[in-house]
């Protein structure tokens, strides 16, 4: 078959001297005659045989009303000033660590914008810049001619779910082509959609379309890869196509705030509480307990010049773990890392306080605070009211800083058989956690050893 245009109506044919198509077109194409479809010269058994195809003279209009849709489904109006220029990648108060991260973070940004290919992930907690990064993305693809769609995921399945309305203005079909075969396509905040099986289903249809073409995709999420549904985590984490970017700076709305400071942290209270005032309790206890007690503030020391991985003091009350665990805190802050100290019963009501109404601040961002600190320190464990829901939280703090590895130091007077078992497991873990008895008795004021023998 030979390519072949699209007839007429008898009615234009038989009205001499008018062309209504070449009214509508500066000038008439001489493949399609000015209709802008034809059909293509193929076999039958192609898939775009007897189908009316876009002539190329109708190509350029068709490029123009599809990056207009894009652009009504976009937010991009709200985000015009997020763009690379009114970024910081320095970010504010922050420590040398973590601006080297978010000037990575901006660094491949900027490379993807000036190359849109392969997916970018970023990832980070709330307010670390990833919503910026990905507006300005898009923001620079518009400047520079670039069909892009900028959607939050819960809005994308929104505006999926109002095509069933009645007077819905678009078909679902036509919306959903437009979504998932966008030329440049930015999903902000997966994960804060509604797990719906449906709503899992059309995500899974959006990422597989576009991981087998190959589209580029920018992805901003506040969960960790693990927390994504396998289906679409094993896209995102692809390495031949996805870039994922973690981002580790805090909430820029908190710069200028030392991580010291926040009001979830008590360390201002143990700012006495260093190294140096440790007591080591020479000449009051015995030679073991002496040399227990000069272990543990080792153990300590080591870990505050590099922490990695978990440090656990146990011991009944006074014997210097709240001490211990400050000064290692103390330490690291000196040093301009980020530490978040902190009572567990404190930490549940700071979390419980947030779903009342004057709260300035939601559940998910402290939550999140905690259970992302690059330091985290978790004093009287054990002690915290035990109901089903307090140990819910505790253990999603405690699973997601042992999958992630994040630096934890945890001090209890609780025995680790009688903590709740998902806890004492993962503290029982010597791959990932120093355990560590005190066994010296509770200090009373700096007691001779001559006197402790008499009683």
């Amino acid at each position: 078959m030979r390519e072949s245009t699209a007839s007429t109506s008898s009615t234009e044919q038989e009205t001499p001297g008018r062309d209504p198509a070449a009214e509508a077109r500066p000038a008439e194409c001489p493949f399609c005659k000015g209709l802008g479809y034809l059909r293509a010269d193929v076999p039958i058994d192609h898939p775009d045989f007897g189908k009316l195809l876009p002539c190329s003279c109708r190509l350029a209009e068709l490029t123009q009303r599809r990056a207009e849709a894009l652009r009504s489904l976009s937010q991009l109006d709200a985000l015009s000033h997020m763009t690379f220029d009114t970024f910081v990648p320095e970010g504010r108060g922050l420590t040398p660590e973590q601006q080297a991260n978010l000037r990575w973070a901006y660094q491949e940004a900027r490379e993807f914008a000036l190359k849109p290919e392969g997916w970018l992930v970023l990832k980070g907690g709330y307010g670390c810049g990833k919503t910026h990064l990905a507006a300005a993305i898009a923001n620079y693809c518009v400047e520079h001619g670039q069909p892009v769609l900028f959607v939050t995921v819960p809005d994308l399945l929104d505006y999926l779910r109002a095509t069933f309305a009645p007077s819905s203005p678009a078909r679902y079909s036509t919306r959903f082509e437009e979504i998932r075969t966008a030329p440049i396509l930015i999903l902000d905040d997966l994960g804060t959609e509604s797990g719906t099986p449906w709503a899992q289903e059309k995500l899974f249809q959006i990422f597989n379309y576009r991981y087998n073409a190959r589209l580029p995709t920018v992805i901003t999420t506040n969960n960790e890869l693990d927390e994504i549904p396998l289906r679409l985590r094993s896209r995102l984490g692809d390495p031949d196509l996805s870039r994922i970017v973690s981002i580790i700076a805090p909430d820029y709305r908190r710069a200028g705030v030392a991580q010291d400071q926040s009001d979830l942290s008590s360390l201002r209270l143990h700012a006495h509480q260093t190294f140096a005032t440790f007591d080591l309790r020479k000449g009051e206890l015995p030679p073991e307990e002496e040399e227990n007690l000069a272990r543990a503030v080792k153990l300590a020391r080591k870990f505050a010049a590099n922490p990695q991985g978990w440090l656990a003091f146990t011991g009944p009350y006074g014997v210097g773990k709240p001490h211990l665990a400050a000064a290692i805190a103390n330490y690291c802050a000196e040093q301009g890392r980020a530490v978040l100290f902190v009572v567990v019963p404190d930490l549940l009501d700071h979390l419980r306080a947030t779903f009342t109404p004057h709260s300035t601040v939601s559940f998910d961002q402290r939550f999140e605070e905690v259970r992302r600190a690059p330091l985290l320190v978790l004093d009287d464990l054990g002690t915290e009211s035990a109901t089903p829901w307090a140990r819910e939280k505790l253990y999603q703090i405690f699973d997601y800083r042992y999958n992630a590895c994040l630096p934890t130091v945890i001090t209890t007077a609780v025995p680790i058989e009688e903590l709740d078992q998902r806890l004492a497991t993962r503290m029982l873990d010597v791959t990932r956690c120093t355990l560590f008895a005190i066994l010296a008795p509770p200090y009373r004021g700096g007691q001779s050893k001559s006197k402790r023998s008499k009683r």
